[in-house]
């Protein structure tokens, strides 16, 4: 049977999902033996080796690129890739997974207050509504039935992390906005800066220990189907969904993330704190889910520049 043109899309879009979904588990377990920042730095040092021959390709497009542009992928590269997914794999060694997708959730409401502030964006009624059930969401997962889970360190690497997060994504709506690149030659670059900070902070702070079979099909997998195939895949879908369409089907991340913590992590989860996450991931999407204004369309690009960590 074949697929519809406008099925396919969105079936490779929900791949994709599941594959960034299952990087938390996998890090979870690849945080037995490996140390965090040299488990991210391996990571995308190898997607980014990966994808390294296609950016060759490319080679008058990134010959073309000006200093100032350099600067802002440089920029991205360090906020994206050495804080925000550097961050999640130190999260993730003292924090449980469900817990800590939820905070990390909160990313789309952080970039709604920042651009009040920054782009004199008010919130739209269907937002304000958003924000409020994603706040009450919350307040329902951390009520007084459920005691914090995890070291005061995991909450605040996760705060940490949610704040870097928020700010790559401001940072890859402008560098989208602007144009600077195509979205692989601005995901490769900016992958490649990253990855080398971390790798190098990575193994000057904690060493490069020696990997059992298990580990380096851990990384291997992450680098090569989480990453570089998902990211090119993702990219992909992105030339026939809307920015609506991404972003809902972004959102369905935090249910995969806490069924698949369940079934393999052991992470249990309680009705109440099931309301509570469909709560939050409603709420998200709706402070997502932006009616273009006069003159304003969402572009494939915006909707691409969503970076969750991965």
């Amino acid at each position: 049977m074949r697929l519809s043109s406008e099925a396919r899309p969105i079936l490779q879009a929900l791949f994709v999902t599941f594959l960034w979904s299952t990087s938390w588990v996998l890090i979870k377990q690849g945080l037995q033996e490996i140390p965090a920042l040299t488990f991210a730095g391996l990571r995308y040092a190898i997607a980014f080796a990966v994808l390294l021959p296609v950016l060759w390709i490319r080679r008058r497009e990134v010959r073309a690129l000006s200093r100032g542009q350099w600067a802002q992928l440089a920029a991205l590269g360090l906020v994206f890739y050495a804080l925000t997914q550097g961050g999640q794999f130190a999260t993730l060694n003292h924090l449980d997974a469900i817990p800590f997708s939820l905070i990390l959730s909160f990313t789309p409401l952080l970039v709604a207050g920042a651009g009040v502030f920054a782009l004199r964006e008010r919130p739209s009624r269907r937002q304000w509504i958003g924000i409020g059930l994603t706040l009450v969401g919350a307040a329902v997962y951390f009520g007084p039935s459920n005691p914090f889970r995890g070291a005061a360190l995991g909450f605040l690497l996760a705060g940490l992390t949610l704040t870097a997060n928020a700010v790559s994504s401001l940072l890859g709506r402008e560098v989208n906005r602007r144009r600077v690149a195509s979205p692989f030659v601005v995901t490769t670059i900016s992958m490649g800066i990253g990855a080398a900070l971390l790798l190098g902070i990575g193994t000057g702070v904690q060493g490069l220990p020696r990997l059992t079979a298990k580990g380096w099909g851990i990384v291997l997998w992450l680098a090569i189907a989480n990453t570089a195939f998902a990211f090119t895949l993702w990219n992909h879908t992105l030339r026939s969904l809307s920015a609506t369409e991404s972003s809902v089907i972004n959102n369905t991340m935090l249910i995969q993330i806490a069924v698949l913590a369940w079934v393999f992590l052991g992470e249990r989860l309680d009705a109440l704190e099931i309301i509570g996450l469909v709560a939050v991931a409603c709420g998200t999407l709706l402070v997502q889910l932006r009616r273009p204004g006069p003159g304003r369309i969402a572009s494939k690009g915006e909707a691409s520049s969503r970076p969750d960590a991965r």
